[in-house]
């Protein structure tokens, strides 16, 4: 019996470009060109001034994290193989206000806190891969 599959993401006309760069090994998110307003979730206009000029912009992958919770029990039958696992809100370096939902890895969970620096590494899944964040200990080594 093989194990249960973890679902991907499904790309969108407002997503396409994030899972794109992430299967490149970039993480993007958006800023609007007029106003300079950061955006995620990727959306189709600015939600500061409503003009629609957003942009796919690469940020450093650095950051720290805002908050999160380990998950001890699988509600989908594709996680039961990664229990425990960390879900985290972290807060980009370029634009703390921007916090992105993903997984903490390479950590285990007792060993995280509030503020710690943080990394982006991706997991490859299809044909596409998953922003997800490691701790980072001093300059770039984890």
């Amino acid at each position: 019996m093989s194990s249960p599959v973890r679902q991907r993401p499904v790309p969108d006309a407002a997503t396409a470009f994030h899972w794109a760069a992430a299967a490149e090994g970039r993480l993007e998110v958006q800023r609007c060109s007029a106003c300079g307003t950061w955006q995620y979730p990727p959306s189709v206009g600015c939600p500061a001034c409503i003009d629609g000029a957003i942009e796919p912009v690469a940020v450093s992958g650095r950051g720290t994290v805002y908050s999160f919770t380990v998950v001890r029990q699988a509600f989908d039958p594709g996680f039961v193989d990664h229990l425990p696992y960390v879900v985290a809100l972290v807060a980009l370096e370029e634009e703390p206000a921007i916090r992105l939902l993903t997984n903490l890895v390479e950590v285990e969970p007792d060993a995280i806190d509030v503020d710690m620096a943080v990394e982006v590494v991706f997991e490859p899944l299809g044909d596409t891969a998953l922003p997800q964040f490691r701790p980072v200990t001093r300059r770039g080594e984890h």
